[in-house]
C-alpha cells in the first residue's frame, strides 16, 4: 500500500508531478505565499519561515513532523529517484512504490548515486566555491554537542563524492534521530553566524550544509552498526530539465583553479 511510503516533492511553482499516490507535492516557503494547488509547508508544525535559508529542509521539517507513514522522503520538483534515468519518457521514469516494496522489509535508507567530484574532496569543493567558515563552523558544533561525530565528519569531508541534494527515503524512526539532529546542527549555526551580509543565493548555506551532514549521519549510523551498509541502496537521479553542463563544469573549475565562487544556481 502506498501509504506505507510518502516522499514529498519540495516545490515552489506550479510543475508537472508524478502520478504515483507515495508522492505528496509540498509547496515550500509557504508562508506569506499565494498557495499554488500543493500542500503548503507552513500548516502543522513548521518552519516555512525559514525556506529563504534552508531551501527544501523546510519541507523535510514539515513532513518529519506532520507525516506518518513508514517511510518518508525527500525529492525535489526537477530531480526525481529512477531506476531508469535513461527512459526516453521522463515521467514514466521516475521512481514508483511498486518499484521499491519489495525492498522495504530489508533496506532502511534509500539515497541518491554517489555525486562524484573527481578533483574535488567535499570539504575542497564547499571551500572553493562557497565560504569553508560556514563548514567550519558546523565541524565546530559538532565537535561541541556531538564529538562521537567528528571522525565521521572529518572522513566524509575528505571524500571525493556525496550523497547530495538532500534527496532520501528511510523509515520513519531513522528519520526522526536524524532530523533531531540535523536541525539542532543548522539553528545553532543560525545562531552563531546568521545571514547578514549575504547575497539571496548565499544566504541558503544551511540547505548546502545539511547535504554533507546527511552524508556525516549516515556514516556514523553505518560504522556504528545503527543501520547495516546492506540496508542503504542508492538509486539514479533524474533531472527533469537539461542542465547545461559545460557551464556547470566551466564554474566548477574556475571555483577550484581561479577562485571564482559559485554565484547561483545553474
Amino acid at each position: 500500500m502506498e501509504d506505507k511510503v510518502k516522499v514529498i516533492i519540495a516545490a515552489h511553482k506550479i510543475y508537472k508531478m508524478p502520478s504515483d499516490s507515495m508522492y505528496l507535492p509540498v509547496q515550500v516557503g509557504a508562508a506569506g505565499k499565494d498557495p499554488i494547488g500543493f500542500q503548503k509547508d507552513d500548516e502543522g508544525e513548521n518552519i516555512s519561515e525559514l525556506n529563504p535559508y534552508f531551501c527544501e529542509l523546510t519541507g523535510l521539517f514539515w513532513a518529519w513532523k506532520n507525516l506518518d507513514s513508514d517511510f518518508i522522503g525527500l525529492v525535489h520538483y526537477r530531480r526525481h529517484f529512477s531506476l531508469y534515468p535513461h527512459r526516453k519518457d521522463l515521467w514514466d521514469a521516475v521512481l514508483k512504490y511498486d518499484e521499491i516494496k519489495a525492498d522495504l522489509d530489508r533496506i532502511q535508507v534509500f539515497v541518491p548515486a554517489k555525486r562524484k567530484y573527481y578533483i574535488e574532496t567535499l570539504y575542497s569543493h564547499y571551500a572553493h566555491t562557497h565560504d569553508n567558515v560556514q563548514l567550519d563552523e558546523a565541524r565546530r558544533i559538532i565537535e561541541d554537542k556531538y564529538p562521537e561525530y567528528i571522525e565521521a565528519f572529518d572522513t566524509v569531508c575528505a571524500r571525493t563524492w556525496g550523497y547530495m541534494f538532500n534527496m532520501m527515503i528511510m523509515k520513519r524512526e531513522l528519520l526522526d534521530g536524524y532530523c533531531t539532529w540535523l536541525f539542532d546542527i543548522l539553528y545553532e549555526l543560525r545562531a552563531r553566524l546568521g545571514e547578514e551580509g549575504l547575497s539571496e543565493f548565499d544566504r541558503r548555506y544551511y540547505g548546502r550544509i545539511g547535504e554533507i551532514l546527511f552524508n556525516v549521519w549516515l556514516r556514523q549510523q553505518t560504522e556504528h552498526g545503527i543501520i547495516s551498509p546492506e540496508a542503504v541502496k542508492e538509486i539514479p537521479v533524474l533531472f527533469m530539465e537539461n542542465v547545461n553542463w559545460v557551464k556547470k563544469g566551466t564554474a566548477f573549475l574556475k571555483a577550484k583553479f581561479t577562485g571564482k565562487k559559485y554565484e547561483g544556481s545553474f
